[in-house]
């Protein structure tokens, strides 16, 4: 490596530790932020509030690696440019591209290194961070319980005055309102004076042990009259003992949709597998469904009325208008009755059936978005250099001024596209290749324009060109 490879790695290199480490700490608060309530006041200590920010930083790194190879090549080449080094190098017969060449390796390195990262530690981290949330519920189920106000639990709204002992799972002054499946209302309430939550790490569900209390549960009478009474029963108990499933406790949301969680938790091998399976299974009920939808309208012929299946040789003629004429009205009426009868199960069933192909397609889409983000996140790191790079040599900024404007602007264009696309992707309004790759395909005409006028030296805009079209304008009406 000669010196001026080494001395132009070195300056990246130091810029980009400082950007990254900074970004990477702004990703971070955010990430506390989002999650701020579900960790304060749930009796967690600080270990377990580390291991749940540690599970979660690997996730960031997407978001935080482009933005920071973006920022230090514009901060980098800006600087150069600005303190007239790089017009020295050019006055020596050192190109841009020859001055991107030890950068150039070192980055393409790098985004291999990120796409290995995207395969293998951000599913694992994934895979963790959701186990470790499972794991928090069963040995701590109280964080789920806040004291003073009622925490919502799947049918159960709960409240306790206070929480005592080591995991908190001794309660005074429980309060319980319970709704029933078929009424968003409340039909028991059940108050006790003391309570204790039991879990078990290899349990699926937390008992709930009440002491003392009184059950009140509201009575629906057949008759009208009766229910202007609001009838209910009272029931005392020196121990109730009540199930919560808990999946319930789990109110974080790490992903927009549920069906992307577990595709989020693979590597590339496993999401082609997991995507063969789906793609049969889809196609299996797509062919199933078909073959009932086809052959249902012919066994409702068989139930026809007697008269008109005697009256006919074969099922065409039985459906002709001729022998349809000879039937009495009362026969029509239950041929017509039974025709719509069949297409209104015909159509619920359609529609039943859409939404569940809708949304086992939405799955494979998002197994399909999640193969293409490991690649557009190594693409990613190529394309924000090569964007950076001749933007810092054309703006001829360095610093945290100017070039911070530059990149935010660019990395919101990126950052929205690849949300925009892939949510499109998602609901199947795009291809989940397109989805994925939008940004890129709007930002990569970027980088090769910007590169090919920092090596002609033509500046970000040309303006002779607009002052030429001016000028004519001008020098036509001065004619006239």
């Amino acid at each position: 490596m000669k010196i001026l490879d080494r001395y132009i790695l070195i300056s990246f290199l130091r810029t980009f530790i400082s950007v990254f480490l900074i970004l990477f700490f702004v990703f971070i608060l955010q990430g506390v932020w989002l999650f701020i309530s579900d960790l304060a006041g749930k009796d967690l200590d600080a270990t377990s509030i580390l291991k749940f920010m540690v599970f979660f930083m690997p996730s960031i790194v997407p978001m935080a690696l482009p933005l920071s190879i973006l920022l230090a090549s514009i901060m980098t080449f800006g600087n150069l440019s600005e303190n007239y080094e790089f017009a020295a190098m050019k006055s020596a017969g050192v190109s841009l591209q020859r001055a991107m060449r030890s950068l150039m390796v070192f980055i393409f390195l790098l985004s291999g290194l990120a796409f290995l990262f995207a395969n293998n530690v951000i599913p694992y981290s994934q895979y963790r961070f959701l186990n470790f949330k499972s794991n928090i519920a069963q040995v701590k189920p109280a964080m789920a319980i806040s004291e003073g106000q009622f925490s919502e639990i799947g049918s159960f709204n709960i409240k306790v005055d206070k929480k005592s002992g080591e995991k908190g799972n001794d309660l005074t002054g429980v309060t319980i309102h319970k709704s029933s499946q078929n009424s968003i209302s409340n039909t028991t309430v059940i108050k006790a004076k003391r309570g204790k939550l039991l879990s078990s790490e290899n349990s699926n569900t937390l008992q709930l042990a009440l002491y003392d209390g009184i059950q009140y549960e509201d009575i629906i009478p057949k008759k009208y009259e009766e229910r202007q009474k609001l009838p209910f029963t009272k029931t005392s108990f020196k121990q109730y003992n009540i199930n919560i499933d808990l999946t319930k406790l789990n109110k974080v949301d790490v992903n927009e949709a549920n069906i992307n969680n577990s595709s989020a938790m693979l590597t590339i091998g496993e999401l082609n597998y997991a995507l063969d399976s789906l793609r049969k299974d889809i196609s299996k009920e797509k062919k199933s469904f078909a073959d009932n939808i086809k052959y249902k309208p012919k066994q409702e012929v068989v139930k026809m009325p007697d008269t008109l299946n005697k009256s006919s040789a074969s099922p065409k003629v039985s459906a002709s208008l001729k022998v349809f004429d000879k039937l009495t009205n009362v026969e029509k009426i239950r041929i017509l009755d039974n025709a719509l009868g069949t297409v209104s199960s015909i159509q619920f069933s359609i529609s039943g059936s859409s939404d569940e192909f809708s949304y086992k397609q939405k799955n494979i889409n998002s197994h399909w978005l999640s193969i293409f983000d490991k690649f557009v996140i190594a693409y990613a790191c190529i394309l924000m250099f090569f964007i950076g790079a001749p933007l810092g040599a054309i703006i001829r900024k360095g610093g945290f001024g100017l070039p911070i404007v530059f990149a935010i602007l660019i990395f919101i264009i990126f950052h929205f596209t690849n949300t925009f696309g892939k949510k499109i992707a998602q609901e199947d309004g795009l291809p989940p290749f397109l989805g994925s790759w939008l940004s890129s395909i709007i930002l990569t005409p970027l980088a090769l324009s910007l590169t090919y006028r920092a090596t002609n030296d033509t500046g970000l805009i040309n303006f002779d060109g607009i002052n030429s079209f001016f000028q004519r304008i001008f020098q036509k009406k001065s004619a006239n």
